[in-house]
């Protein structure tokens, strides 16, 4: 028996019934069951009409309460069914007993979809939860596709859609789907992107996955022309060997990234009790996802790297690469880190060295690979020069910009100014940019920040602003030089063992 035989079991794959994707995800008209005007709105249902509203979505919001009244300028319905139009989709925040009748109710009211952000089903592990989510997947199978319950919902830059709670996610499309069980890594990640530089296309929290799961949103992702990189967090997979199939045909088209919660004793007793999930086997799962072709990654701050270094770095193979910065320390760990995941530095044959050194300062700068520029305040037009001439070497497909400018402090404190006034940070970018566009070669840059310190606030900022002026720029920014060669890594393993 084969690792995924028996993580799957024997159930075949199914065809997946016809879902209008396009009415979930671009709602012209929303119900939002479960608003209340009382206690200034305060509950899950007035949080997301807020949300939405501040997200900016341009639809029709219908807010219903079966005590009525008005909320933000609007009425609130007594019932779904008076509500005047059809709708396209729905946000059910209701106690779990009413979550079946609304669902129905929804449901003949034309949804496309719907989801449950309400707690209070299998995850408790009791007979009645269990029961209220029967009744949940037995109206789904009328007609309606659910999300949830126990989720935090959809988020859709391009329409306006957000997670419970989020008024003020980016509203910038991009290409990162992301797919998860957990709605607050859902909304966490969702944060993250906006400073890290990942754009979404879509986000789904599904929770119990009473209906929509990991498979067949797998499936839609794989054709969706919108993105061209998928996340997952996964806790459990109630079909094995649906998720197996739909997993390599999806990463066969673009690369898949899958954190896998609950590998851990402890970890699959809390996944239990968080989504009434199966945790599994952390060899078999590695198996799989090997044999599936996708990338396996062990936490979330790796998930967000990697999600990042896909979807801003040309999709290949970067086996040799330069890395260029100030310090003797730097090169040597650059070298052990690349070494230890198979990535090559390869020293620049003499005449290279020597075009490189000429413009390098003296004393205490190295011209071999990795550059040593022997300080942390050249200017920024001799880093360009120099990555100008690595790149001359053929074996040179990446390369890596180590900037401690945290070093700025110093001289900020001398000129009593803010270190972002003293620091030639908008230059630094452009040059490397001019690099990218000179050679056709990528950059990743690197901002290391050991200066954290309450009366260090500015460098942090100064950081920050770097890192916004990188992203504007299509290039990738890591805190740590290790980080940013295990995302090239991964990146190596994806294009270099796919099939073509």
């Amino acid at each position: 028996m084969t690792s995924n035989q028996q993580l799957t079991g024997s159930r075949k794959k199914t065809d997946y019934p016809a879902t209008d994707y396009e009415r979930i995800f671009h709602p012209r008209t929303i119900a939002i069951v479960g608003v209340s005007a009382e206690e200034g709105g305060t509950g899950f249902g007035a949080g997301m009409l807020k949300s939405i509203t501040m997200m900016g979505f341009e639809g029709k919001m219908f807010p219903v309460n079966p005590k009525g009244g008005s909320i933000a300028g609007m009425e609130i319905y007594k019932r779904i069914e008076d509500i005047p139009e059809t709708i396209d989709f729905a946000v059910i925040a209701v106690a779990a007993r009413h979550v079946a009748g609304a669902l129905a109710a929804c449901l003949a009211k034309g949804a496309a979809g719907a989801e449950i952000l309400s707690s209070g089903f299998s995850e408790l592990g009791t007979q009645e939860g269990k029961e209220l989510e029967r009744q949940i997947q037995e109206i789904a199978a009328g007609g309606i596709r659910v999300v949830g319950p126990n989720c935090f919902g959809i988020y859709c830059p391009a329409s306006g859609l957000t997670l419970l709670p989020g008024p003020d996610l980016s509203r910038e499309s991009g290409p990162v789907a992301f797919v998860a069980q957990s709605g607050g890594m859902s909304i966490d990640l969702a944060h993250a992107g906006k400073w890290l530089g990942i754009r979404f296309s879509k986000m789904v929290s599904f929770g119990n996955g009473a209906d929509l799961r990991e498979a067949e949103l797998l499936h839609y992702f794989a054709g969706d022309p919108e993105t061209r990189v998928i996340s997952m967090y996964i806790e459990g997979i109630k079909n094995g060997e649906n998720f197996f199939s739909e997993l390599k045909a999806a990463a066969s088209r673009k690369p898949v990234i899958v954190l896998k919660g609950g590998l851990s004793e402890a970890g699959a007793r809390s996944v239990a009790s968080h989504t009434a999930s199966m945790g599994g086997s952390r060899v078999i799962w590695q198996s799989i996802l090997k044999q599936a072709g996708a990338v396996q990654v062990n936490d979330t701050e790796e998930l967000a790297q990697v999600s990042m270094a896909f979807s801003m770095l040309p999709p290949r193979s970067y086996r040799g690469i330069s890395i260029v910065g100030g310090g003797g320390a730097i090169g040597v760990t650059a070298c052990d880190t690349a070494e230890t995941y198979g990535i090559d530095v390869p020293p620049f044959p003499p005449d290279l060295r020597e075009s490189i050194g000429s413009i390098l300062p003296r004393p205490g700068s190295s011209a071999n690979n990795p550059i040593d520029v022997a300080n942390p305040f050249v200017p920024a037009q001799i880093l360009k020069e120099a990555m100008l001439g690595a790149a001359k070497d053929d074996r040179i497909e990446l390369q890596i910009i180590v900037s401690l400018l945290f070093h700025y402090k110093q001289i900020a404190r001398m000129f009593d100014k803010p270190v972002k006034d003293v620091a030639p940070y908008k230059e630094l970018v452009q040059c490397m940019r001019d690099v990218v566009d000179e050679t056709g070669k990528p950059v990743v840059a690197v901002l290391p920040n050991v200066k954290r310190e309450l009366d260090s606030m500015d460098v942090s900022e100064l950081i920050a602003l770097t890192r916004q002026e990188y992203i504007a720029r299509g290039i990738p920014v890591f805190d740590e030089l290790h980080d940013a060669i295990r995302a090239i890594s991964h990146i190596n393993h994806y294009y270099g063992g796919r099939i073509k």
